[in-house]
């Protein structure tokens, strides 16, 4: 199962700067519990953003660049070439923007795991829009804000239509 997992704002935003715009640790936290164990495919920002593989989790990194190398990661030049590199193992898609949009775009995913932030930000990447014909919601927690979550927040879980 290849899963997109992301947090967005309610105007579809990711981040700024190559950098998230919002600390949610509930968010943070179900991340690694939802990730532990799996792959995790990303593009060379989001990886540059984290710095490093992130712990019990095989990282692979979408780069056009040939000649790119991180210890601990896989280095993939496509998404499709990531996701053989998964051997038909559970992935998650964890970012960026241009990820998102291909991976939607060419039908790759099968699960929508999204932290809906009920909060707009001033943003410069942004998540695609989710197309209610394709995806249908299947699960929803929602959260309020408390002191250490600064907005309320939901856990939404979509999964592709027949």
């Amino acid at each position: 199962m290849i899963v997109i997992i992301a947090a967005i704002g309610k105007e579809n935003e990711l981040g700024k700067d190559n950098d998230l715009i919002w600390h949610l640790p509930a968010d943070l936290k179900r991340f690694k519990k939802v990730t532990s164990g799996h792959h995790i495919i990303m593009g060379r920002n989001t990886f540059e953003s984290i710095g490093k593989p992130l712990p019990n989790r095989t990282s692979i990194i979408i780069t056009r660049n040939n000649n790119y190398f991180q210890d601990g990661c896989l280095i993939a030049n496509s998404l499709e070439q990531a996701i053989e590199l998964t051997n038909g193992n559970d992935a998650f898609i964890i970012g960026g923007a241009q990820i998102y949009k291909e991976a939607l775009a060419k039908g790759l995913a099968d699960r929508l795991d999204i932290t809906l932030v009920h909060q707009s930000f001033d943003a410069d990447v942004f998540f695609p829009e989710i197309d209610q014909s394709i995806w249908k919601e299947v699960a929803r927690e929602d959260c309020i804000a408390d002191e250490k979550n600064k907005y309320d927040y939901s856990f939404v879980s979509y999964i592709k239509k027949n």
